[in-house]
C-alpha cells in the first residue's frame, strides 16, 4: 500500500468516525426539539448522515479496508454502544438551560460547530484526494461537502429564530412550548425504551467484535472539543466547576470520560486558562481500548475481555489504571493476561 493510499485511508476513516458521532448527537437533539420545520431539518440530515457513513464504509471497502479494525469497531461496537449513548443521554441533555427554548438554541450552537468541523473534514478529504489523483474519492467528498454546507446555513438561519424565542420566553416571560409536554416527550419516551433493549444486546455484538478492536480516531474527543468550545458551565461533567479550584477539579478528572474530558479542555481554555488543569487532562487523553469503552458499565467491559486477547487486556488494563481503576475490571484484565 502506497504512502497516498493510506493517508487517503486514515482521512476517510476520521471521516467514518465523525459521521458516527453526529448520527447519535443528531438522535438525541431531534428528540428535545418540537415538530415543526427545523426538526423536519435535523430528521432529514440525520438521514443524510447514515447514508455518508454508509458511503464512505464502502469507500473504504473498494480500498482494501473491509476488516480494517476502524471499520469493525465502529460499524458494530461504535454503533450499537453509540445508539445506547444517543438515546440514553436525551433525557440529560433535557437539562439544559432554563427552558425548552434555550435548550433548543444550545443544540442549534452544538449542530453548527459539528457542521462545521465535518465541512473541514471534507474539504481535506477532497484536497488531498485530488493531490494524489483519487477521483473517485475526491468526487465523493465533494458531494458530500454539498450536504454539509446546506445543514450548516440552514442551522445559522434558524439560530435568530431559536434566539428570538429564547428572548419572548426568558425575558418577556412568554415561553412557547415546554419540552415535556411536546412531541419532543414522547421521542424521550420512545428513546428511554430503545436504549434499554438496545443495552442488552451491545455487550454481545462488542464481543463478537473485539478482536479487531484497535486504537481507533475517537469521535468522543471530537465531539467533546467542539461541545466544549459552545459550552456553559451546566453543561460540564463537574458539578460547580467554576467554584472549585484547580486540585479539587484535577482530582475528579481520571473518572471522566474521553467526551467529557475533551469539553472541559475547550471550556478551560476559553476561561481560566489554568496550565495544573490543562496539564492533568493532557495526562488523561488518549484513545479508549475500543469505541465507546468508557460509556460501558464494569460488567459489560469484563465480558469483552472474556472474549478478547492479551493485547487488548493490556490496552484495558494501562488505560483503567490512569482513569476509573474499577477493582473489578483491573482483575479481570489480569485474569485474562494470567491465562493468555
Amino acid at each position: 500500500m502506497t504512502a497516498s493510499q493510506k493517508k487517503i485511508i486514515q482521512y476517510l476513516g476520521e471521516a467514518q468516525t465523525s459521521e458516527h458521532g453526529l448520527a447519535r448527537v443528531l438522535q438525541s437533539q431531534i428528540a428535545m426539539t418540537p415538530r415543526g420545520a427545523y426538526r423536519t431539518a435535523l430528521e432529514s440530515h440525520l438521514n443524510q448522515t447514515r447514508d455518508h457513513a454508509a458511503r464512505i464504509d464502502e469507500r473504504l471497502r473498494e480500498l482494501g479496508q473491509g476488516g480494517n479494525p476502524v471499520t469493525a469497531v465502529v460499524g458494530v461496537v461504535g454503533k450499537g454502544v453509540g445508539q445506547v449513548l444517543a438515546l440514553g443521554k436525551t433525557p440529560f441533555d433535557l437539562l439544559r438551560g432554563s427552558g425548552g427554548e434555550e435548550k433548543v438554541l444550545k443544540n442549534a450552537k452544538d449542530a453548527y460547530a459539528s457542521e462545521a468541523l465535518e465541512i473541514a473534514t471534507y474539504t481535506a478529504i477532497e484536497r488531498l484526494a485530488r493531490a494524489v489523483g483519487d477521483e473517485k474519492t475526491a468526487k465523493l467528498a465533494a458531494a458530500i461537502l454539498v450536504d454539509e454546507q446546506k445543514m450548516l446555513d440552514r442551522v445559522l438561519r434558524e439560530i435568530p429564530k431559536l434566539t428570538d424565542a429564547v428572548v419572548r420566553a426568558e425575558v418577556e416571560g412568554n415561553p412557547s412550548f415546554d419540552v415535556m409536554e411536546t412531541g419532543a416527550a414522547d421521542a424521550v419516551r420512545e428513546a428511554g425504551a430503545a436504549a434499554k433493549k438496545t443495552a442488552s444486546t451491545t455487550t454481545a455484538r462488542a464481543k463478537r467484535t473485539t478482536r479487531q478492536a484497535r486504537k481507533v480516531p475517537g469521535v468522543a474527543q471530537a465531539e467533546g472539543q467542539i461541545k466544549g468550545a459552545v459550552a456553559s458551565e451546566t453543561d460540564l461533567a463537574v458539578a460547580r466547576y467554576d467554584k472549585l479550584t484547580a486540585d479539587e477539579i484535577t482530582a475528579k478528572l481520571p473518572e471522566l470520560s474521553q467526551i467529557d474530558l475533551a469539553k472541559i479542555d475547550s471550556y478551560e481554555r476559553k476561561h481560566q486558562n489554568r496550565a495544573t488543569v490543562l496539564s492533568r487532562i493532557t495526562s488523561l487523553r488518549g484513545d479508549e481500548p475500543w469505541a465507546g469503552y468508557d460509556e460501558l458499565t464494569a460488567d459489560e467491559v469484563q465480558a469483552v475481555l472474556s472474549e478478547g486477547d492479551d493485547k487488548l487486556a493490556k490496552r484495558v488494563r494501562t488505560y483503567e489504571r490512569s482513569h476509573k481503576n474499577r477493582a473489578t475490571v483491573l482483575k479481570a484484565a489480569e485474569r485474562e493476561l494470567a491465562t493468555a
